[in-house]
């Protein structure tokens, strides 16, 4: 395995293990000098899963817990869950299974105070919510704001951080805000798939050299990710497994180790409450 001298994390990607590469992309991950990863829910509907009630995503969180285990055998350091419901569930519900916005609000909501059982359990690390990144119906939007707004809430409730996923935005003060009212440091809310610069939540950037420079130079706290979504169908969405590491590297020939340390060490303890040194296995 390639040693770069670092923790490295992934703070978001997804894992498949009966339909995708699963333990697969850990090795290749880990091979390439990764070291810990959070492993977030695929969603719902992607695993065959249609729910009615709240109850109905345990099997979705049960396969990410269950990969999560594997992965921590092979890592020199730790995999962990960040379990939720995808905001893209809206519009499945609404446009296909014709819920009213209300109605989805609600089973969505549900479904994250499932989560949030698995949060209090210590089974699982963070929640994950959010809103379309895509237009929709002014009723749509406002029930998957009141959704994002009750997942804040259970991060302040449960003392965890909380992913986002959003619209494409370097401005999420709105959010931040929400945070705060209901008493979730806006620290500990991560957009995931983030530019280099966000005003609001700490970014989770996507590591695309332009937006790792761009986070590294404003030396402001960060995360970096893939989105890779482990889907067979989609072999070139997003990015792969190795391509963390790989940055770390490209990010160590350009000097940027302040960033790298903000990045892999300082901010996750800040977020999350995660030493990924004292968990790396040497």
């Amino acid at each position: 395995m390639d040693d770069l001298g670092t923790p490295v994390l992934d703070n978001h990607l997804h894992l498949d293990p009966d339909h995708g590469r699963g333990i697969e992309a850990v090795k290749d991950f880990a091979r390439s000098g990764g070291t810990h990863l959070l492993v977030v829910n695929k969603p719902s509907w992607l695993l065959g899963v249609e729910p009615e009630t709240g109850e109905q995503f345990r099997p979705v969180f049960e396969t990410t817990l269950d990969v999560v285990a594997r992965a921590d055998e092979i890592l020199p350091g730790r995999a962990w869950p960040v379990l939720g419901v995808h905001p893209g569930l809206v519009s499945k519900l609404v446009d296909d299974r014709e819920f009213a916005p209300e109605e989805a609000r609600d089973l969505m909501q549900d479904g994250l105070d499932l989560a949030a059982e698995y949060v209090a359990d210590g089974k699982a690390l963070a929640l994950k919510t959010g809103r379309p990144h895509y237009d929709t119906t002014d009723a749509v939007w406002e029930a998957s704001n009141e959704v994002l707004r009750h997942g804040l809430a259970l991060g302040a409730e449960n003392d965890c951080a909380v992913q986002l996923h959003t619209e494409a935005s370097e401005d999420l003060t709105d959010i931040a805000e929400w945070a705060d009212e209901r008493g979730l440091d806006p620290h500990r809310v991560v957009k995931h798939y983030a530019g280099g610069r966000l005003a609001g939540p700490t970014p989770s950037v996507m590591s695309e050299k332009d937006r790792l420079e761009l986070a590294a130079d404003r030396g402001d706290p960060f995360l970096m990710e893939t989105d890779f979504v482990d889907d067979p169908d989609r072999p070139g969405a997003v990015m792969g497994p190795k391509t963390v590491p790989r940055r770390v590297r490209w990010m160590q020939e350009k000097g940027y180790d302040d960033a790298i340390r903000n990045a892999h060490v300082e901010t996750p303890r800040s977020v999350y409450g995660l030493d990924t040194e004292a968990t790396l296995d040497r």
